[in-house]
């Protein structure tokens, strides 16, 4: 694969990168060399670095002395930290969203529920979760901060990866998405802040604690299949 640049050949390394690491091609612990991934890609071993520090800056890798990058173990802390912090800006972002929409902004809005809605009756996921995310950045900007916006737009790929498990983790979980946007959608056209934030709360620890406990079940089969090694 060959890149060139456009705004930034680091942000598209780095994107490149994050959409292995979110989809599970790249594992937590998994090292990502320098070196193989400029030659892979035919980019400067300079520009893979500047990628690096933006995945760094993402929560997506850690950098470690004589290590170097590896991708970010996603812990039970780690996915219940990002969901708290979710939940508190969007519920500002849709807060502030709710007190200056006009009608016809709610067209967007409407469009990307129907395109998840369609996706969701394919089972369409992979469809679905880049509308999910659309709908999300439609909303971002409505917070009229950009210092809420950069924070969002950089948790943004944590979140995705935390999404996308969640996603492939249960059948029903696209019906619970869906149901998210839709009731998200209708308290801001009634302008119901109470209720618009105590759906995202509901969403945000539904989403978390099925993460929570993937990951917990995970290590504990880990444990055991550990153990039974050692025994033989």
């Amino acid at each position: 694969m060959s890149f060139k640049a456009k705004e930034s050949l680091s942000e598209q390394i780095a994107q490149h990168l994050a959409d292995q690491i979110i989809r599970g091609d790249m594992l937590a612990g998994d090292r990502i060399q320098e070196l193989r991934v400029a030659g892979e890609l035919e980019v400067s071993r300079g520009s893979v670095r500047e990628a690096l520090l933006i995945l760094q800056r993402r929560q997506l890798i850690d950098i470690l002395p004589r290590r170097g990058a590896v991708v970010k173990e996603m812990s039970e802390a780690h996915v219940r930290s990002l969901y708290e912090v979710m939940q508190i800006l969007l519920g500002l972002v849709i807060r502030k969203a709710i007190k200056v929409v006009r009608e016809e902004d709610l067209d967007a809005f409407i469009e990307l529920v129907h395109g998840l809605q369609i996706a969701a009756e394919e089972r369409n996921l992979d469809e679905f979760f880049t509308l999910s995310f659309r709908f999300l950045e439609h909303a971002y900007p409505y917070a009229r901060n950009p210092f809420v916006e950069d924070i969002l737009i950089n948790m943004q790929p944590a979140m995705q990866r935390a999404y996308f498990m969640a996603l492939h983790l249960e059948g029903d979980e696209v019906k619970e998405c869906l149901s998210f946007f839709k009731a998200l959608v209708e308290t801001i056209f009634r302008r119901d802040v109470r209720s618009a934030l105590e759906i995202i709360r509901e969403f945000a620890e539904h989403q978390s604690d099925l993460v929570e406990e993937s990951i917990t079940r995970a290590r504990q089969i880990e444990t055991a299949w550990g153990s039974r090694r050692k025994k033989s």
